[in-house]
């Protein structure tokens, strides 16, 4: 099978389309045959080696961090799955990922995949869908009427989390550019401040919830304009916990990881047309490094595809 690896951190050059063996399968494994992945920006920071001192894996390594696609063996002790089930997941950033024609995963990696979307369209939905909702519902725990700010509205976490939001009868605040405003209104957002022209930290205040794919600078920023008692979570860096007391509210770092139940959550959702998946570009499979490079720009709107199986 193909797959995309790295062998040294660097920058795009050093990805490497190669052949390996199909992957074998463990009692509690599935077997996918990859239709699509999807691009985040997680995956050319651990390319350029931002994630080394974690210790998740070693070189070299098969890159990609969701996918869509079909059953083609069940492992002995796994219930719940059949050959030819349509599947979207989340694999464990510990071992191999989903740039490849081939992926094994946990069982409980995945889930099986809406069936009103596309396997392209499912793609996006794993890492960033899990992201906004391990953050809004399971962390912020957030409820009808509360003033939420999503910054970088327009981004694959962004983008749902908005949805995601607005679907919980939340006031639902977004950044992002000039270019995105009627976009990001589309979403579903009651307010939008370009942050190319306005400064949200001079504009808001009263926010209950702030959910920061962004970090640094901008992050510090968000803790001015919140509630006494509200919650930052970042998907970015660990917030500065002084800058929390400072101003009276609590913070978290979410790292996403598998999670099979919030898929399950989702795909109800989607299937009920409450949210919908947002592809900006979809890139065939040899085209990975200008796919990564796309990513790394910070243009994307929505997410962005890699189309293993046409």
């Amino acid at each position: 099978m193909k797959t995309v690896r790295i062998h040294e951190y660097g920058n795009a050059d050093v990805l490497r389309i190669e052949e390996m063996p199909v992957p074998k399968i463990a009692d509690d494994e599935l077997l996918i045959k990859v239709h699509a992945a999807s691009i985040n920006p997680v995956d050319w920071k651990v390319r350029e080696g931002y994630l080394k001192e974690m210790h998740l894996h070693s070189l070299p390594i098969t890159l990609g961090q969701d996918f869509s696609g079909t059953i083609e063996k069940v492992g002995n002790s796994v219930k719940g799955f059949k050959v030819g089930d349509d599947v979207y997941g989340r694999p464990s950033i510990e071992r191999d990922g989903s740039y490849a024609e081939y992926l094994e995963v946990k069982a409980n990696e995945c889930a099986l995949m809406p069936k009103t979307i596309t396997y392209d369209e499912a793609a996006t939905i794993p890492l960033a869908g899990i992201a906004a909702w391990e953050t809004l519902i399971n962390k912020a725990k957030i409820q009808k009427g509360q003033r939420v700010l999503i910054l970088a509205a327009s981004g694959g976490v962004g983008s749902l989390a908005v949805q995601i939001a607005k679907n919980r009868g939340c006031y639902v605040i977004g950044t992002t550019s000039s270019v995105n405003l009627d976009f990001v209104k589309k979403l579903g957002c009651d307010e939008v401040i370009d942050y190319m022209s306005q400064d949200f930290s001079q504009r808001l205040t009263d926010i209950d919830v702030v959910l920061d794919t962004i970090g640094g600078e901008i992050q510090e920023k968000a803790f001015k304009v919140m509630k006494r008692g509200g919650i930052l979570i970042s998907t970015a860096n660990k917030p500065n916990q002084e800058m929390a007391n400072k101003f009276g509210v609590r913070c978290e770092y979410v790292f996403v990881g598998p999670n099979a139940h919030i898929l399950n959550e989702l795909r109800t959702l989607i299937e009920m047309g409450q949210i919908h998946p947002v592809i900006d570009k979809v890139f065939r499979f040899e085209d990975v490094k200008q796919a990564q490079n796309y990513s790394q720009s910070g243009k994307a709107r929505g997410k962005i595809v890699l189309e293993v199986v046409k």
